[in-house]
């Protein structure tokens, strides 16, 4: 990424980003400042609200700009480990593991069994199978959470783990990294994603 410096302030937030380095700190201007010069994606957030303008940021920090941008959504493909990822203006509540807002949407290429998909609907509502193309998600407002979601989605589809297990684990990870602690299952993918994983299901005659 070009050396750049955004300043967001945005309800106490004021995060400033330039060539792979971030700080955080507060303030109390309540509106959006950009350069006039800035990328497309950090003009676009620059109205977003808090929780989706902290992790897009966090993002563009990580992976550099994004491959598409909408008024609502930021687009990256092939990024690290994960078919895509999306960062969403518009916040979904969610309270498992802890209260938080669903902003960041991962992909990636993983074929779940049929028998699996109720066991993760049950552990996650935020982590969705697509059998036809192949793909599981996981939505969350942390990369970290995202990881964790996926790796304990596998292990309950490798039967590894039960589904009240698997809750457990996730919930008690959310917690002790709070205390400053992860999981080894929150700083990446923990099995590979290659090989074909769509199924386009068979014609009924």
């Amino acid at each position: 990424m070009n050396k750049l410096i955004v300043t967001a302030f945005i309800a106490g937030l004021s995060y400033a980003a330039y060539a792979g380095a971030s700080t955080l700190s507060t303030s109390t201007v309540a509106s959006a400042e950009v350069p006039a010069d800035a990328p497309q994606a950090e003009t676009v957030i620059a109205s977003w609200p808090q929780g989706p303008l902290k992790v897009a940021m966090m993002m563009i920090d990580k992976y550099g700009q994004p491959d598409e941008s909408t008024s609502s959504m930021l687009i990256w493909r092939n990024n690290g480990p994960w078919k895509k990822s999306v960062v969403h203006r518009d916040e979904i509540p969610h309270s498992f593991p802890t209260p938080h807002s669903d902003v960041l949407e991962q992909v990636i290429s993983y074929k779940v069994p049929l028998d699996k998909f109720n066991d993760l609907a049950k552990f996650d509502g935020s982590v969705i199978a697509k059998r036809t193309k192949g793909e599981l998600s996981s939505s969350s407002d942390r990369e970290e959470m995202n990881f964790l979601a996926v790796n304990l989605a596998r292990d309950i589809v490798e039967g590894k783990r039960s589904v009240e297990d698997a809750r457990k684990y996730h919930a008690q990870a959310a917690r002790t990294t709070l205390a400053g602690k992860e999981s080894a299952y929150m700083k990446n993918l923990s099995f590979s994603t290659i090989g074909t994983t769509a199924d386009p299901d068979v014609e009924e005659k």
